[in-house]
């Protein structure tokens, strides 16, 4: 495959990976989380089998990682249509700062680009073409209509629970998710939802690890856009677990044109290395292209 078919291929993962995350800022704004009306679900506010929920949701809060920084080389794979690309690259994380995807020529190992994700900001540089796109995630059409949180994103790659229009899950709002401890088998579904929004997770019934997630969103105005997340090949850091396989496969309609995508993470290490920086140089001269021209060349290859 060409490298400009690739970059186009992965700034088109950023866009879609940002609409299938994307919130309703009309539903954010309430701050209001409704957990939802399941029959065999156990209400948070409950006595009796509330400190069982609590309990559990506890277990799967503790899961996650003390580290502020997770780095790793890997195999990065991206599906699109009937076109598949898998090269070298390096995802670099720092909590509540930057998650950094570093993509490379094979072989020859220089870089080829970088995807990045900011509170503030989505940077996508191809450093092929001398070109990149910088934007607020409010300057693409479709994520403006629906609003985007970074810290949805952070939590998905770090293998955490969401909750909308907060940073972290305190234990304070544990409260608000929904668990079914009914549920057959060996798993757990814990859902939240907020307004068009419903996240979902499957969790270990033995010791709460996150095991999937699922992000929905859905309304007549704004379409749909899936996010489903599979996540195995755990890996030890510190006294937790990490998982360094993440698979992601995501669907949506809020570009008017239906489009599926998904991305493979197959980390080959998971380090705590924090001897990076956050800052990333754009060249003078390289060209700042719009999102929309970024999206008009992803959806003709």
């Amino acid at each position: 495959m060409k490298k400009n078919k690739w970059m186009l291929m992965g700034a088109g993962a950023a866009m879609m990976l940002m609409a299938a995350c994307g919130t309703s800022r009309q539903v954010q704004g309430t701050g209001k989380v409704d957990a939802g009306k399941h029959q065999t679900s156990v209400k948070a506010d409950e006595q009796g089998e509330n400190f069982s929920q609590r309990a559990f949701l506890q277990m799967v809060s503790d899961n996650q990682v003390y580290a502020k920084d997770i780095v790793g080389k890997m195999d990065f794979t991206i599906l699109m249509g009937d076109k598949e690309v898998s090269v070298p690259a390096k995802l670099s994380m720092r909590k509540d700062q930057l998650v950094r995807i570093q993509i490379f020529m094979p072989f020859l190992g220089s870089e080829l680009g970088r995807l990045e994700f900011a509170p503030d900001y989505v940077l996508i540089l191809d450093r092929y073409h001398k070109q990149y796109v910088k934007a607020d995630y409010t300057q693409v059409d479709f994520l403006k209509k629906q609003g985007i949180s970074f810290y949805t994103l952070q939590a998905l790659f770090w293998n955490q629970l969401i909750l909308p229009g907060e940073k972290e899950v305190t234990k304070s709002n544990l409260k608000k998710f929904d668990v079914n401890l009914n549920a057959a088998g060996n798993e757990v579904p814990v859902t939240v939802k907020n307004g068009y929004m419903t996240y979902a997770w499957n969790t270990s019934r033995e010791n709460g690890r996150i095991t999937s997630a699922d992000v929905n969103y859905q309304s007549s105005q704004h379409g749909t856009s899936r996010l489903h997340v599979d996540y195995s090949k755990f890996k030890s850091v510190g006294v937790k677990m990490f998982p360094a396989t993440q698979e992601m496969s995501f669907m949506t309609t809020a570009t008017q044109k239906k489009q599926e995508m998904k991305l493979i993470l197959n980390l080959n290490e998971v380090k705590t290395d924090s001897n990076w920086s956050t800052q990333t140089e754009i060249s003078k001269k390289y060209k700042q292209v719009s999102p929309e021209e970024a999206l008009r060349k992803i959806m003709s290859i």
